[in-house]
């Protein structure tokens, strides 16, 4: 299969990628390379990637109208996975235009360069962030995601809106990925087990929001790419148990599905730094502090939908997971 695998020099994107190009696959990877956080750490991934046959890379924003619109016609895509967006819960309170650009414009192009060009199947990244305001858990696709706390989610949950007007007006096959808390080798410098695992080599304090009260669905990085690679070799179809009066937010009458892809075994926030800690043999300074706004108490993902769908759920343990995180970033670092 011929892909377009966007945000390609991304976290998730790198391992994607490489996963694809290992089975054989053609891979287009696209990204803008932005200076979000470390343009080096990007450079880093995607020059692992272009050492192996099969894959080309392009430089170019998915909010570039023109530039997506030749690129459909040129490449001819089988299908689709797009991981491009603009990143990060806080981040949006302070940069709401980068949000829109990159999460609904862009996310528009590829979806009009799908509809236009015959592409099978789209996969795209959305974020366990929809579920905003719900507190029933775990996190079920079957439930309502209609108060989003943060404009991250908004465009998330708008994704996945408009995908599904694609997929009812045009027959176009697509799937919704919500991710939760992903980490792993190669993840980005904002997220929490990078900045907590630099600061305790450093010596500096961490700082633990809602004063260490939270919970995560910590994903790895492997478990995350196993299900995004299977749920791209199945597109999504109509499901013939839908009810329109009673209608499933997960399933439709028409070739639209949304999955979520969590470890389904919500871990202590002071307990994965304790896996931290023991990774790296050493103690973290912790500074407890308020909840950021944005911000949810907990995250728990009900799987049982992506299993029955494709074989899988995620079992990665977090002490496996974060202990292969510290080799990584001490050989990386030279630390």
């Amino acid at each position: 299969m011929k892909y377009l695998l966007t945000g390609a020099a991304g976290f998730i994107g790198m391992h994607t990628a490489q996963r694809l190009l290992a089975r054989g696959d053609e891979v287009v990877g696209l990204d803008n390379l932005n200076d979000y956080y470390d343009v080096a750490l990007k450079q880093a991934r995607l020059a692992r990637l272009e050492r192996q046959p099969g894959f080309r890379f392009v430089k170019l924003d998915v909010a570039d109208r023109a530039g997506m619109d030749a690129l459909f016609a040129r490449e001819r895509f089988d299908r689709v996975i797009h991981l491009a967006a603009q990143a990060g819960v806080r981040y949006s309170l302070t940069n709401p235009h980068a949000y829109i650009e990159s999460n609904v414009v862009g996310f528009t192009h590829v979806l009009e360069g799908c509809r236009h060009h015959g592409v099978q199947h789209l996969v795209y990244a959305s974020s366990s962030s929809v579920y905003g305001g719900n507190t029933r858990l775990p996190f079920s696709e079957h439930d309502s995601v209609d108060h989003p706390v943060s404009l991250y989610a908004a465009t998330k949950k708008a994704n996945e809106l408009m995908a599904h007007t694609y997929s009812h007006l045009y027959g176009l096959p697509t799937t919704g990925l919500r991710f939760f808390t992903v980490y792993g080798p190669w993840g980005r410098p904002d997220m929490a087990l990078f900045l907590f695992t630099k600061a305790i080599l450093e010596g500096r304090p961490i700082d633990v929001f809602n004063h260490g009260r939270m919970q995560r669905d910590f994903t790895y990085v492997d478990d995350i790419v196993e299900g995004v690679v299977r749920v791209a070799d199945r597109a999504a179809t109509p499901d013939p148990a839908f009810v329109s009066d009673t209608p499933d937010p997960g399933t439709s009458n028409v070739p639209y599905r949304v999955f979520n892809i969590g470890n389904h075994q919500p871990v202590p926030l002071l307990d994965y730094i304790a896996s931290l800690e023991r990774a790296l043999g050493m103690t973290a300074e912790k500074r407890l502090l308020p909840m950021q706004d944005g911000d949810v108490p907990a995250t728990y993902a009900d799987t049982d939908a992506l299993r029955e769908w494709v074989g899988f759920q995620p079992a990665t343990s977090i002490d496996v997971g974060i202990e292969r995180f510290v080799a990584w970033y001490r050989d990386y670092h030279r630390v």
